[in-house]
């Protein structure tokens, strides 16, 4: 057997799959993976970083149309819903998990086809998506701020000279159909290559909705398109320009009062979004010593957030203990744009001595965001507010690669950063940023031989404050300031047997400062949520994977991460919560899969995954559950087409991804109780799939 020409998902952390053809001649060995994981493009197993790579076949195998559905492969890595869809992540216990009223400040950068999308996470799409690439770590050098705890990374499919078409229709439970088509290939000889895909996913969702008598209140109604043209413009010039157009309509009717999937709201809320967002690159190969890389993007999105406050009806309970009238709305209009000129080294560029390679670049981001709340909470009153959010950041940064020794490398690494932010609203409320920011790396890499490879780094990743903007907090809860980690990390990634087997193992320890946790206050139905500073955390843990063919016909593939992410010292509300594991970082994650090519047209496939509890909130001691899920599916394929049988939790496991702690129901006099989210039950469906 051999692998097909295309590459296989990574090394790093799980390795996923793509069917092969039976040739007994030639024994199967799993390639080389390139990723983009640094400034120059590079193998997986030669990358300094913890990652995990998960491909478009992996992704097609689940029937996954989000992100959210396929984030459970990645070792120490969790998400938060809160919304229609899990959109929140955090990477080695690090990152927002829900925003209301105040801007987002994430810890984990979401970037898609090189456009940022850290605050958008419903955008993460997956038709036509090539590969995601997630980055565990501070990425303080080349992403910056928003590279705190790491970076999702994720790329379409690009443009080629052939000629190519997939259709795809699919249908599943809950009144699933999903149906796309993409093509590309040359558009003007040797000189213009282009690449287009549309996609449209609905569901009815998965919650009942027993006052309404409605099954759809959580629906999925999702459009996505991307387009590419590649511009050949002479042998040392191309340039790259990338559309992605997104219309989101999804409903939100997520939480009960007993925690069930029956819901008994009469305003059920919406989760929508407009998104238009462009990318231009240029690669310049102006010698063999310099190259010269741009990269200018514009992002315009309109978001629409609401749901049913109060989770009921009017005239549910005695009038006497509160009507039920509490509604809530977040209308988004965000632009962003960015600048970045980049110039790296060739071969003939080297310095000192034709020993090191070396990297800088100018990068430029401004992110305006205007708001409109309109908030009803009856007897607790009512807000309406306008209000507006922009931030600028201007970055210098530099890399060097030193090659001591033909196995021996020096990376050093830089980054400064400067950061303006000015947030006003119709409230009279008024605050002003404005901080100097640094982070970077120093690392040893060490090319044992050709199949193993070991790496340390010493980084520092940094996060800008922010702005918490509900005039109800006291005044010195109205900001909050920059957060800053340094991490040590160490990684040996190996090829075994022939390329048969590969595994990665990364130990890693942070110490973080001034870190900032999500905190709430509960006033009867008025939930005040807002961002501070704790003094300090530590986060430590293990990341291991597999990759291994046992037979030509038989794959094994798995990750374990283990966890221990505690707060040094943090207190709310005059509890002490010294030594308690931080927010939505579980002690464990798992996966554990296999595939089985039983001949040229079957493959079948199934894992389980899953973690340990984790606390919802840094806030209360309220907490998940663990728990394990089992997914498969079968492939048959005939010539150019392709039937996949999949399913999705097959146990029908119920598991919750959002969880909150405080007083929502008059009829228990507003008592704090827990309230959970649930991520989706067990779905199963078929997709036909034509590809040339």
């Amino acid at each position: 057997m051999k692998p097909i020409s295309k590459p296989l998902s990574l090394i790093g952390i799980l390795l996923t799959t793509q069917a092969f053809a039976a040739e007994e001649e030639e024994a199967v060995k799993l390639p080389d993976v390139v990723v983009s994981a640094d400034f120059r493009p590079s193998t997986a197993e030669k990358t300094a970083v913890s990652l995990t790579e998960i491909d478009k076949e992996t992704i097609e195998s689940r029937g996954a149309q989000h992100l959210e559905e396929v984030l459970g492969l990645a070792p120490n890595v969790n998400l938060s819903s809160g919304a229609s869809r899990g959109q929140f992540f955090q990477i080695r216990g690090m990152g927002a998990t829900s925003q209301f009223s105040a801007p987002l400040n994430p810890s984990v950068g979401l970037v898609i086809d090189g456009v940022d999308f850290s605050r958008t996470g419903g955008a993460a799409t997956l038709f036509d998506i090539d590969s995601i690439e997630i980055l565990r770590g501070p990425q303080g050098t080349k992403f910056g701020t928003n590279g705190l705890a790491g970076t999702i990374n994720m790329r379409s499919k690009e443009p080629t000279k052939e000629f190519s078409l997939r259709a795809e229709s699919g249908l599943a439970e809950y009144n699933t159909r999903n149906f796309g088509v993409a093509v590309g290939g040359t558009l003007v000889e040797d000189k213009l290559l282009g690449r287009a895909s549309i996609y449209s996913h609905k569901s009815d969702g998965y919650m009942n909705n027993d006052f309404l008598n409605r099954d759809n209140t959580q629906n999925q109604d999702e459009l996505t398109f991307r387009g590419k043209l590649r511009l050949l413009a002479s042998d040392d010039f191309t340039v790259d320009l990338g559309y992605t157009h997104l219309n989101i309509d999804n409903g939100y009717d997520a939480f009960t009062f007993d925690n069930s999937r029956n819901s008994l709201s009469d305003h059920p809320g919406q989760d929508k979004q407009l998104t238009n967002a462009f990318a231009l690159n240029t690669n310049w190969q102006v010698s063999d010593a310099v190259i010269v890389q741009s990269t200018a993007t514009y992002l315009k999105s309109d978001i629409v957030y609401s749901y049913d406050a109060d989770w009921g009806y009017v005239g549910q309970f005695d009038p006497a203990l509160g009507p039920y009238i509490g509604f809530e709305r977040f209308d988004r209009h965000r632009e962003n744009y960015s600048l970045e000129l980049r110039a790296l080294s060739d071969k003939a560029g080297r310095i000192f001595n034709d020993t090191t390679d070396w990297t800088v670049g100018l990068f430029f981001l401004d992110q305006d965001e205007a708001f409109k709340q309109n908030s009803d909470f009856g007897i607790f009153g009512a807000t309406l507010r306008n209000g507006d959010y922009n931030t600028q950041n201007t970055s210098i940064y530099s890399q060097l690669d030193t090659h001591l020794t033909d196995k021996l490398t020096l990376i050093t690494g830089g980054r400064i950063e400067y950061f303006k932010a000015r947030y006003s609203d119709s409230n009279a409320l008024n605050i002003g940023q404005d901080e100097g920011l640094f982070g970077g790396k120093v690392g040893l890499n060490y090319q044992v031989n050709q199949d193993h490879f070991i790496y340390s780094t010493l980084s520092r990743g940094y996060k800008s404050g922010g702005v918490n903007n509900n005039a109800a907090l006291p005044v010195n809860r109205l900001g909050f300031d920059s957060e800053y980690n340094v991490t040590a990390e160490v990684g040996v990634k190996s090829n075994w047997f022939d390329k048969r087997l590969k595994t990665a193992l990364a130990a890693f320890y942070t110490d973080r400062r001034n870190a900032q946790v999500e905190n709430s206050i509960a006033n009867g139905v008025q939930f005040l949520e807002f961002t501070g500073n704790a003094s300090s955390a530590t986060h430590q843990g293990v990341e291991a994977s597999l990759d291994w063919f046992l037979t030509d016909n038989l794959r094994m593939l798995g990750s374990l991460g283990l966890l221990d992410a505690t707060f040094d010292k943090h207190s709310f509300n005059g509890v002490n919560y010294d030594g308690r594991q931080v927010a939505h970082a579980p002690k464990y994650t798992f996966n554990l899969g296999s595939e089985y090519y039983m001949n040229d047209a079957w493959t079948l496939r199934a894992n389980v995954e899953g973690k340990d509890g984790f606390y919802f909130s840094d806030s209360n001691n309220s907490k998940s559950s663990a728990y394990a899920i089992v997914n498969a599916s079968a492939d048959y394929k005939h010539g150019h087409y392709k039937v996949r049988l999949w399913v999705r939790n097959l146990l029908d496991k119920d598991y919750a991804t959002r969880g909150f702690f405080f007083g929502n129901n008059p009829a228990n006099s507003y008592a704090a109780e827990k309230y959970v989210q649930f991520a989706e039950p067990r779905v199963a469906g078929i997709t036909v799939s034509y590809d040339y």
